[in-house]
C-alpha cells in the first residue's frame, strides 16, 4: 500500500512522525470529487452553513476563529472553517449517548444532493487505509501486525472526517495571524489528504530555541500521516507527534484531514515492546474519552459563545 520498507516507516515515525502514503486504494478521481463537494459547501452563504453548526457531539460546522490551537501565539483563532464527520450512529443506538457519538449532521439535499454519499463513502475508504497504516506501525514497533486491530483499541473507533477550507489571508506569524496556530495532533493517527497549495509546516524540535520550521511539499494524491500524541503516549515518547501549523500565503486553501483515535473505552498505556527496566513507562495510564474530551475542550470555543 506503501512505496516505503518497513524500516524507513520506522525511521520517519522516530525522526519527524510525518510520512507520505501512496497506492492507498483511493481512486484519484474520487478523490477528486470530495474535494469538489467540500467547496461546494464551504461557498454557501454563512447562514446555511450556521444552520449546521457543529453540536455537542462534535458533528457539523466550525466557524473561523472557532478553533484556538496555539493560544500563546495567536491573536483570535484559526483562519480557517471546517466540518466535522464522525461515524454515522442512529440516535436509538445505546452507543449514541457517548460523547463524539450520534447522528452526523447533512447539508440539505435539495442543496447539495450528492454531498452526503460522497462523504460517507470516503469516511469508510479513509477508515480501510487507517487500519492499514496502523499495521505497519505495529510491526515498526515490533508487535503483531494485527495489534491495533483487537476490538477493545480500533473495534469501534473514534473516527472523524474533518473539512478544511484556509481563508486566504496572508499569514504574519509576527503578528499571531495563523491558519492554523502550532499544534499536535490528539489521537493515534491523522491522514491528511491536500490540494497543490504549500501551507503544511512541521517543527521536528518542538524544544529548540529558536523553532525551525519546514513546509511539507503537497504530494497529489498521496496521504500525508502524521502520528499523534495519544501514540507518541503509547510509545512511550519513542514515536514522535510534531508540532505543525499551517501558513497561508494569500490564496484559498482546502485539506481533509481524517482523525482516528481508539474506542472510548480503551486504555492508553505504555506498549510492552516500547518499555524496559531501564526505560521505565512515562506516563500513567489514561481512558482514551477522558483525554479526547480535555483536548478538545482545551482548543474549541464553548458553543454557548455562539448563542
Amino acid at each position: 500500500m506503501a512505496n516505503s520498507s518497513n524500516g524507513n516507516d520506522q525511521q520517519a515515525c522516530l525522526d519527524s512522525g510525518f510520512f507520505y502514503v501512496i497506492n492507498h486504494g483511493i481512486d484519484k478521481k474520487f478523490m477528486d470529487e470530495v474535494f469538489s463537494q467540500s467547496k461546494k459547501f464551504f461557498s454557501l452563504p454563512m447562514e446555511e452553513k450556521m444552520k449546521l453548526l457543529r453540536n455537542e457531539k462534535n458533528r457539523g460546522y466550525t466557524p473561523v476563529f472557532d478553533e484556538h490551537l496555539d493560544p500563546v501565539n495567536q491573536i483570535h483563532g484559526d483562519y480557517k472553517e471546517g466540518y466535522y464527520i464522525g461515524i454515522e450512529v442512529s440516535e436509538d443506538d445505546p452507543d449514541s449517548q457517548k460523547p463524539f457519538c450520534g447522528p452526523n449532521m447533512w447539508p440539505c439535499v435539495d442543496i447539495l444532493p450528492t454531498w452526503r454519499e460522497t462523504m460517507e463513502k470516503y469516511h469508510q475508504e479513509a477508515l480501510k487505509v487507517a487500519r492499514k497504516v496502523s499495521q505497519l506501525i505495529a510491526l515498526a514497533l515490533e508487535l503483531n501486525f494485527d495489534y491495533f486491530d483487537h476490538p477493545e483499541m480500533l473495534g469501534k473507533p473514534i473516527a472523524t472526517l474533518r473539512l478544511l477550507h484556509y481563508e486566504d489571508r496572508t499569514s504574519e506569524p509576527d503578528k499571531g495571524i495563523f491558519g492554523a496556530g502550532a499544534h499536535s495532533d490528539f489521537g493515534l493517527i491523522t491522514l491528511l489528504a491536500t490540494d497543490d497549495i504549500v501551507g503544511l509546516q512541521i517543527c521536528k524540535n518542538r524544544d529548540a530555541e529558536p523553532q525551525v520550521w519546514e513546509y511539507v511539499p503537497p504530494l497529489k494524491g498521496a496521504f500525508v500521516v502524521n502520528l499523534g500524541d495519544m501514540l507518541e503516549r503509547w510509545s512511550n515518547d519513542i514515536f514522535r507527534s510534531t508540532l505543525h501549523r499551517v501558513l497561508s500565503n494569500g490564496q484559498e486553501r482546502y485539506s481533509i484531514a481524517f482523525f482516528v483515535e481508539p474506542n472510548h473505552d480503551c486504555i492508553v498505556k505504555c506498549l510492552p515492546t516500547c518499555q524496559s527496566e531501564n526505560n521505565p513507562p512515562k506516563f500513567p495510564p489514561i481512558k482514551c474519552l477522558d483525554y479526547m474530551l480535555q483536548r478538545y475542550k482545551d482548543t474549541h470555543a464553548d458553543l454557548n459563545s455562539y448563542k
